[in-house]
């Protein structure tokens, strides 16, 4: 497996991941503190979580197929991104988990 698919979903793990956060700030601005301003917010910040989402469950997915994780691991990855602060959580296991395994495979460079 190369770097770059871990690397990929890492950033999309935080983008989805500070997406949902201020989502979650915003619903609550909008409905419990009653702000103003807060349905624009909430919309805007809404439609590109969800969007964006899509794009983390490729790049999950695709790291979960090389990786060859087992199905339950590879859906707790995938919910990660809907659950608030959870994907930053899940990230770092898993980018510790899998930057063993990229320089176990990853051939040594002979220097001259």
């Amino acid at each position: 497996m190369k770097k770059s698919v871990l690397t990929r979903y890492r950033v999309m793990a935080y983008v989805t991941g500070v997406l949902l956060v201020l989502l979650t700030f915003g619903v609550i601005a909008k409905y419990l503190l009653d702000m103003d301003g807060a349905d624009g917010f909430t919309r805007v910040v809404g439609i590109a979580h969800g969007w964006l989402y899509v794009v983390y469950l490729v790049f999950a997915f695709d790291l979960g197929s090389k990786a060859k994780w087992p199905v339950s691991k590879q859906l707790w990855v995938l919910l990660a991104g809907t659950i608030p602060t959870a994907a930053f959580f899940v990230e770092r296991k898993v980018s510790r988990e899998l930057e063993g395994k990229i320089a176990e495979d990853s051939p040594a460079v002979a220097k001259a």
